[in-house]
C-alpha cells in the first residue's frame, strides 16, 4: 500500500518548490545572524540530502567542505543561486525516487542504524525546510514589500502568475 507515501510526495514536493521560490526571491546577501542568507538555503537543501533518508549513512557532495552546511561556521565556498538550485535540483528527484520506493508499512521502521523511524525523519524535514523558507520569504518581504508565492500540491498554478503574490 503506498496512499500515505504519495501524500508525502505531493507535499514534499510542494515544499521544495516553496524553496525554489524563496530562492528565486530573496537577498542571497542579507545577513541573518552574521552569514549570507545563501548559507541558510546551502543549510536547508543540505538537510534535506542528508536527514530525510538516512543521516547515518550519507556521501557529502563533492563541493562540501566541512562546516558548510553550518551558517555559523565560516566557509570559503560561495555557491551561486543557480549551484544552489540545481543541487536542490538532484535532491528533489532523489527524494522522489526514495518515495516511489517506500510502501507505507516502511514509514514507521527505523533505516539501518537510524533511531528515528523514515517517518520522523519525513516530518523533521518538513519542519526544518518549512521553517528556513518562511524565514527567507520574511526577509525578502521586509525588503521589497512583496510577498513570495507558497503553493500546496492543490495549487502549483499559482506560479504561472510568478514568484510574488
Amino acid at each position: 500500500m503506498r496512499e500515505l507515501c504519495e501524500m508525502i510526495k505531493q507535499q514534499t514536493d510542494a515544499n521544495f518548490l516553496n524553496l525554489i521560490t524563496a530562492i528565486r526571491t530573496y537577498d542571497r546577501n542579507a545577513p541573518v545572524c552574521g552569514a549570507p542568507a545563501w548559507r541558510y538555503v546551502y543549510h536547508t537543501i543540505h538537510s534535506a540530502d542528508k536527514w530525510f533518508f538516512n543521516p547515518y549513512v550519507y556521501d557529502e557532495p563533492d563541493f562540501h567542505e566541512p562546516g558548510m552546511d553550518n551558517p555559523n561556521e565560516p566557509c570559503k565556498t560561495v555557491m551561486t543561486d543557480e549551484q544552489l538550485l540545481e543541487y536542490l535540483g538532484r535532491v528533489r528527484e532523489k527524494t522522489a525516487r526514495y518515495l516511489d520506493g517506500l510502501t507505507d508499512e516502511m514509514l514507521g521502521e527505523r533505516p539501518e542504524g537510524c533511531d528515528m523511524s523514515r517517518l520522523e525523519l519525513v516530518l523533521m524535514q518538513f519542519r526544518h525546510i518549512s521553517t528556513h523558507i518562511g524565514m527567507l520569504n520574511g526577509l525578502t518581504a521586509e525588503k521589497t514589500g512583496r510577498l513570495p508565492v507558497y503553493v500546496t500540491p492543490y495549487t502549483v498554478g499559482r506560479l504561472d502568475s510568478g514568484y510574488y503574490e
